[in-house]
Order: C-alpha cells, then sequence, then structure tokens
C-alpha cells in the first residue's frame, strides 16, 4: 500500500472546520458531532491534514511532540471501519504519565485503555527502514498503556473520524521495567491487562500487524515518507495487544507481559480529580 496520500479531496475550508470542530470539543471537554460530513470517512490525505493542522495548534501553545502512537492494528477493527491499514497520531509531553501516578478522569472525554508495546527510540529512522535498521533502532522496549479518548460523541467513528481526531489519542503510561530487544521478543508478548484485579483483556504481540516490530516499520516508512521522522528520544506505541477496555473514576489497571513486568494505571475518583 502506498504510505504518502494523494492531496485531499475536500477543500481547506472543510479542514478548518472540522478542526475547529474537534478543538472545542476538546476545550469545552464536550464530544461534538463526527467530522465525517465534512472531510469524508477515507479521505486518507483530509483526515491527516486535519490531525496537522490540531497538532500544530498545539505546538504553537507550547506543547512538544515525544513520539507516536499506532492504531488500527487490528485487521478486525480495520474492516469494521473499512481501511486497510493502520493510522497514527501524534504524543504529546503533557499526554504522558508516571507509572502509578493516579490520572485524573476529568482529563478525558470517554476514555477507555488498552495494553502496548512501548518502545523508546536510540537512533532516527529518516532513511533506511529494512527490519535490521528498525531493530538497531530500538533503544528499549517495555510494557505500556494507552488511553485512548475521542473527542466524537459516544465514539461514533469511521476511518476519517479517527485519524482527524490524533487516532483517538488521549495519555499514555511506560512500564518502569525496561528491556532491550536482544532481551525481549515482541511478537512472543502475552498480555494480561486487569481492573481492580479482575482480567478484563488479554492478547498477544502477533494481534499487532502479526508482531509489534512491523507496525513500528510501518510507521516509521510513513512517518518518514510525510517528511516528518521518527527521531532518537522519541516513543512508539505498538498498537493494541488484545482489547480495548472503558475507563471509570476509581479504576485501576495493571498490565503485565511476562519479560517486560506490569505497568500500573489508577484513575482517581472525580471528587479528588
Amino acid at each position: 500500500m502506498p504510505s504518502t496520500p494523494a492531496a485531499p479531496s475536500v477543500t481547506d475550508a472543510a479542514i478548518a472546520d472540522a478542526a475547529a470542530r474537534l478543538a472545542e470539543a476538546s476545550r469545552s471537554r464536550t464530544p461534538c458531532p463526527p467530522v465525517r460530513d465534512l472531510i469524508g470517512t477515507t479521505d486518507i490525505a483530509a483526515a491527516y491534514a486535519v490531525q496537522q493542522r490540531l497538532v500544530a495548534d498545539q505546538i504553537a501553545s507550547g506543547r512538544t511532540v515525544v513520539g507516536r502512537k499506532i492504531g488500527l492494528t487490528s485487521e478486525a477493527v480495520q474492516q469494521q471501519l473499512g481501511v486497510d491499514r493502520p493510522d497514527f497520531g501524534v504524543l504529546l509531553d503533557d499526554m504522558a504519565y508516571d507509572a502509578g501516578e493516579p490520572i485524573p478522569v476529568r482529563c478525558f472525554l470517554q476514555p477507555k485503555i488498552e495494553a502496548e508495546i512501548g518502545f523508546v527510540l536510540k537512533a532516527d529512522l529518516d532513511g533506511d527502514i529494512s527490519d535490521d535498521a528498525v531493530e538497531a533502532a530500538v533503544g528499549e522496549v517495555c510494557v505500556a498503556l494507552e488511553i485512548v479518548d475521542s473527542r466524537i460523541r459516544n465514539w461514533d467513528i469511521s476511518f476519517g473520524d479517527t485519524v482527524a481526531d490524533n487516532a483517538s489519542s488521549g495519555g499514555y503510561v511506560l512500564g518502569e521495567r525496561r528491556v532491550s530487544l536482544a532481551e525481549f521478543t515482541p511478537v512472543e508478548a502475552a498480555m494480561e491487562l486487569t481492573r481492580d484485579g479482575e482480567v478484563v483483556s488479554t492478547g498477544t504481540g502477533a494481534a499487532c500487524l502479526g508482531d509489534p516490530l512491523a507496525a513500528l516499520a510501518w510507521l516509521a516508512t510513513t512517518a518518514r515518507d510525510l517528511g516528518e521522522p521518527l527521531r532518537a528520544g522519541q516513543v512508539v506505541l505498538s498498537g493494541a495487544l488484545g482489547p480495548m477496555v472503558p475507563v471509570a473514576a476509581g479504576d485501576t489497571f495493571v498490565a503485565t507481559v511476562p519479560g517486560l513486568g506490569s505497568v500500573t494505571a489508577p484513575f482517581s475518583l472525580e471528587e479528588d480529580a
């Protein structure tokens, strides 16, 4: 599949209106209608143009890009949304939470959580994107929790809606144990996610585009071709290893992957937030 989308088929005004709708939902903490009435459901270029406009505005307000997240890594979800590729969003500095740190639910609109593999890069990926180059660029691997969120009411999303909405990004937590690829093989990951001690999601590395490293290679190629390559020091979230789970105030989630240990995300009660 081509990495670089063609030019948007919609007007600049439609892209601006979609970005404004999503920005207002974020500002007001009130989910909005889908933006597919403005940019369509499968216009990849238009959807990323909206995302880029939103991220540029956030950078202008003082936020910093610290990495990327990969989404739609499950074939079943791709089929559900009528697409044949994953998507990606941008991670900003204020999306990161420390392991075990209480996370205020009020910071999100409609949060859900999923367990993933986190990669911390030690080299740029702006040239050769061979398997060897991708593996050589990975400095550390850890278990991660991604808080996915949608500014779109009731998660009523198409491919275009979620991409425009920064791939439904919300926040993330990285596990404190970090290992190298010499110590851990991502495709062999076996994940268990619990909520207040009860297992609510399980999955494997193979559920993520067949191999989380394949997801990383896809992202590296796409980012390079779009002129915004992955850089040393950035964090990349692989995409879900298992089904995502709704989040409520007072929940405590723990994701465990043998070989990587566990990571905990407690969500504070509203009155304590």
